[in-house]
């Protein structure tokens, strides 16, 4: 069983929006006889992309959800994700690099590293994954390979070697020079299916000398072996292979191959590369923790027949129920057998389990250690543990971003008021960065997600897979009202009408307060009001508040003084005097100076220090008050103060200024007193809602 599970590779294809991750995968599987005629994103033909099997994809061309699939490559087991590019659907890529062990890290040949790049390698960082580099789009002008080795090296830190170097470039770009075996590669046939090796044409020979020695020199770094060789001019393919492998699954060295996955070119030899220099899953060191031990580490083995501990990355509502994403890290998951979840120590009987291929299934009767494939009909969380009885070990959790946009949506009818509820539910248990709640204010329900295209494809995933008639918009702001001066009240509620009739008189005056919440002190001497009734009182002051005089929103920093009132033996009640405590706050809420307050956000934003007066000027623009800047090598951290209410879409808006390269966050600050010109504004708003 060792044997095999050397020949099984979990790769990722991660990069930059539109590097064409999803036009390599529909190469890879083309040729690994996966499927038998290619088509592209977007759906030219009107077919779409293998791994883009939701309609939205098709549509806009763009990945929304990890797909997984499989094929077989030269006697070679591999396991793929294709993951988005877009930074909304970030978890998308986390949660797939959590349980991969190795990645290829597409890059665009004209575009080089860009900002995505660097979250995805940042992600792989986390996570410890080796990778290798795929240079796509080599046949476009400006292509230029050697600038985006440099920029792999400068941008992000990476040891970087090219493997290959390309014959022609741009619209010449006729195939590879292979730097290991000393060939030249062609891609013949329709779609490149014919590989025509010849010997290295004259033109290369010096720069295929240089690269070369370039290329022995880092990989003689990890072979003691190699540099000996090297020094005597007795370099074998074997040798070198073994030196770049050994670079590459300590992440110390990163292997370059070029091509046009597009074109055809190149798809092949990265096929190879995969089962030469990314690990089995043997080579990656698998820590669990084990809860009866205080949390303390456990390696585990990729063993078949030892205890099953497996992780489940990713939940899908499919048409048959819950299909759950899993990764068996050791032991076996077999048909019929019994499981437990760490997470809240129940039994699960293992009913199906499937293979994937985007969006189409294969029923296998087990899952050994070291592969991926999905259960049916099993209800659990993102990132559950399920181990054998007995066990008590559980995966460490994925980091999950916090959401930094939300939007307010409202049911058009019942009908969709139901159907948006399933969906919500749904959609909240697949996405850990998708949430949503109903503010208790505004009674509005708010959606909150990583970016707006995020939020605007769940949306659209409402309208079209729930038939949810959804109108959306910007959430309310909290405003909030207060008062900005000392008033006096003194206040008589008497009302007689046949029988007992009620009767209450409330004296003394209300403040501002810095403190955020409300103030009731009590200063009646002699009797003045029954002690029996000063509670009641506080209540009426309490319920006044909760909608404001001036605008309708809720009032705070107040505080109030009761010294004087006076009571009936017969006619006094609480009633009467919740009733008094009402009217007195009226009275002097009147004459208290009141305002209207709003609330502001402290913001820090994460930037290029290129980017960093454009950015400084964008805040200002929206009210902002710039705290502080510190510089942190290439990054500098912009502190700011601003308004809650000019925030709505500045994810877009910085994106946009920056490359997509900063970031920001955003916590509750303060409140603070509007800006006539906005308080116009909001008594306008409240005019026209109230036609």
């Amino acid at each position: 069983m060792n044997e095999r599970i050397q020949k099984v590779r979990n790769i990722g294809i991660s990069a930059h929006i539109d590097s064409g991750k999803t036009t390599l995968t529909e190469r890879i599987l083309f040729y690994t006889d996966r499927i038998h005629a290619i088509h592209d994103v977007k759906g030219k033909d009107g077919v779409g992309a293998t791994m883009d099997a939701m309609e939205l994809e098709k549509e806009r061309g763009i990945t929304i959800a990890s797909a997984a699939t499989y094929c077989e490559w030269k006697g070679h087991e591999i396991n793929i994700i294709d993951t988005p590019g877009h930074v909304d659907f970030t978890i998308e890529v986390e949660r797939s690099l959590r349980v991969l062990d190795g990645a290829i890290l597409v890059l665009c040949a004209v575009g080089g590293v860009q900002s995505q790049s660097m979250t995805v390698d940042q992600q792989m960082k986390r996570y410890n994954v080796p990778s290798i580099a795929f240079i796509n789009k080599c046949d476009r002008s400006g292509a230029d390979p050697d600038r985006v080795i440099s920029q792999l090296k400068d941008k992000l830190g990476h040891n970087a070697v090219a493997l290959q170097i390309p014959i022609g470039l741009e619209a010449d770009f006729q195939g590879v020079i292979d730097l290991v075996s000393l060939k030249a590669i062609y891609f013949d046939g329709e779609h490149g299916e014919r590989l025509r090796i010849e010997e290295i044409p004259d033109a290369y020979q010096d720069a295929v000398q240089s690269h070369r020695e370039t290329l022995i020199d880092s990989a003689s770094m990890f072979s003691d072996a190699l540099m000996e060789a090297a020094l005597e001019e007795q370099v074998t393919e074997d040798l070198l292979i073994e030196a770049i492998r050994k670079g590459a699954l300590s992440r110390e060295l990163t292997p370059v191959f070029i091509g046009s996955a597009y074109k055809n070119k190149g798809v092949q030899p990265l096929l190879d590369a995969v089962m030469h220099y990314l690990p089995c899953p043997d080579d990656v060191t698998n820590e669990a923790l084990d809860m009866d031990k205080d949390e303390a580490v456990v390696v585990l083995e990729s063993d078949p027949d030892l205890p099953t501990v497996a992780l489940a990355f990713k939940l899908e509502d499919g048409p048959y129920g819950q299909l759950t994403y899993i990764r068996v890290y050791q032991g076996t998951l077999s048909k019929g057998s019994t499981v437990i979840n760490v997470r809240d120590r129940k039994k699960t009987k293992i009913g199906r389990l499937v293979r994937m291929h985007s969006d189409q299934m294969e029923d296998i009767d087990k899952i050994p250690a070291g592969y991926i494939g999905a259960l049916f009909g099993i209800d659990c969380a993102s990132g559950d543990t399920f181990v054998s009885p007995g066990l008590s070990v559980t995966m460490t959790s994925m980091f999950v971003p916090k959401p930094v946009i939300s939007l307010a949506i409202a049911p058009k009818d019942n009908k969709s008021q139901i159907n948006m509820s399933k969906a919500l539910n749904r959609f909240t248990k697949e996405d850990p960065t998708f949430r949503t709640f109903v503010n208790d204010e505004t009674k509005e329900t708010i959606i909150e997600g990583m970016g707006e295209l995020h939020l605007e494809v769940y949306v659209e995933r409402m309208r079209r897979e729930y038939g949810a008639e959804i109108t959306s918009g910007a959430p309310q702001v909290s405003y909030r009202e207060t008062i900005t001066r000392q008033a006096d009240f003194d206040y008589i509620h008497k009302k007689q009408t046949g029988g007992a009739g009620q009767f209450g008189r409330v004296g003394g005056y209300m403040e501002p307060t810095s403190d955020e919440e409300f103030i009731f002190e009590n200063k009646v001497t002699g009797g003045a009001i029954p002690t029996q009734f000063i509670a009641a009182c506080e209540k009426g002051f309490r319920a006044s508040m909760v909608k404001g005089p001036k605008m309708g929103f809720p009032v705070t920093g107040i505080k109030v003084v009761i010294n004087d009132g006076a009571s009936h033996a017969v006619d006094s009640s609480d009633m009467a005097f919740q009733a008094a405590a009402r009217g007195a706050f009226l009275q002097a809420y009147a004459r208290a100076a009141a305002v209207i307050q709003e609330p502001i956000m402290r913001v820090v934003v994460e930037t290029p220090t290129e980017f960093q007066g454009m950015v400084m000027g964008s805040l200002n623009q929206r009210r902002g008050m710039i705290v502080g800047t510190q510089e942190d090598g290439p990054m500098c951290a912009i502190e700011a103060q601003i308004p809650l209410a000019e925030m709505f879409g500045y994810t877009t808006i910085l994106r946009s200024l920056t490359q997509g390269q900063a970031q920001f966050t955003m916590e509750f600050g303060s409140y603070r007193k509007v800006p006539q010109s906005v308080m116009e504004d909001l008594v306008k708003q409240k005019a026209e809602s109230e036609k």
